[in-house]
């Protein structure tokens, strides 16, 4: 899946927890165009089938860029090549 020989890619981010049950800090995932935020979490529970993976992501604030995916349903929202989505879960203390 490329243009022009670059391949194009959507990064998923992950921090705190995330990271530690992903066993990496991201995961950039091919993609041929626009795709829904809903696709991309599936392919990430593929690429990390544990359990906890699961679970901690399912606490995850998302963000798009800067832009905080909070009251949309991740199967409306839309990813294209080149974005990057982070997933931060919750954070004790102030």
């Amino acid at each position: 899946m490329t243009t022009s020989g670059v391949a194009q890619t959507v990064r998923l981010r992950y921090w705190a927890a995330a990271a530690q049950a992903a066993g990496t800090d991201f995961d950039d995932i091919e993609v041929s165009g626009e795709i829904t935020l809903d696709a991309l979490i599936q392919q990430a529970t593929v690429l990390h089938p544990e359990r906890k993976f699961a679970d901690v992501i399912s606490t995850c604030s998302l963000l798009l860029g800067e832009q905080p995916v909070s009251t949309t349903s991740p199967d409306e929202v839309t990813v294209g090549p080149g974005d990057c989505v982070e997933f931060l879960p919750p954070f004790a203390g102030g």
